[in-house]
């Protein structure tokens, strides 16, 4: 029910000004990223209209379907599996890609990123922590990538982006992000322009502000529980 949305949105926008304020940070260095996977135009389109720009899919397909029916402002993040036959749909209907995990994937996504469009900005995954089911690069191979990807001309990097394994504990939850952010402001350390560090959802925003989250992906607590795909 799009009704529900408004209470929803500014109830998330307070959970971040308060982790971040217990943080010592400024709420305005963190970015709302709506995770709309499974969710119909309809409810994009409200939340849009509430002031969210930024939305992520996780389903390339689905995404796809789905923008010709939503506001052209709208700023689409791929935060999904890139799937080499995929790469073009990416390149050239999102703004983002946060899920880039090779050098095969971002000279793709280089190629064929139209000529009428901004550079591709882009997030490095990382594989934090030891789960097969998720993809991404290991911490230490970050740095190897990022020298590469920042020769792309239809790239950008922005930062890193991880997926830790859920956890209810927040020692837990805060010593994943704090192995993404050393990777970070290792990539801050050698390159200009890294200032995106997206970490955190639903269930683990607060923790991952305190690491220095640039960038939370929440969807649950924005459009209720999801629906099957």
């Amino acid at each position: 029910m799009t009704t529900s949305l408004a209470p929803r949105f500014h109830a998330v926008q307070q959970q971040i000004a308060e982790a971040a304020k217990a943080a010592g940070r400024d709420p305005a260095g963190i970015r709302l990223l709506a995770v709309s996977k499974t969710q119909e135009p309809v409810q994009i389109n409200a939340l849009h209209a509430l002031g969210q720009i930024a939305f992520g899919e996780n389903y390339i397909q689905e995404a796809l379907a789905k923008q010709p029916n939503c506001s052209p402002t709208i700023e689409w993040h791929c935060i999904g599996p890139v799937q080499s036959n995929k790469s073009r749909l990416v390149a050239e209907h999102f703004a983002w890609c946060q899920s880039l995990h090779s050098l095969k994937l971002a000279r793709r996504l280089s190629e064929q990123r139209p000529s009428h469009l901004a550079p591709l900005q882009c997030c490095i995954q990382l594989h934090i922590g030891d789960e097969a089911s998720k993809s991404g690069v290991m911490p230490a191979e970050a740095l190897a990538l990022a020298e590469a990807v920042v020769m792309l001309p239809n790239l950008r990097l922005r930062g890193v982006m991880c997926i830790p394994p859920a956890s209810d504990s927040v020692p837990e939850q805060r010593h994943y992000f704090a192995e993404a952010k050393a990777v970070y402001q290792q990539l801050q350390h050698h390159f200009e322009g890294i200032d995106t560090l997206s970490m955190g959802m639903s269930a683990d925003l607060s923790a991952a502000i305190a690491e220095g989250s640039t960038m939370v992906r929440v969807g649950t607590a924005l459009f209720g529980p999801r629906t099957k795909r």
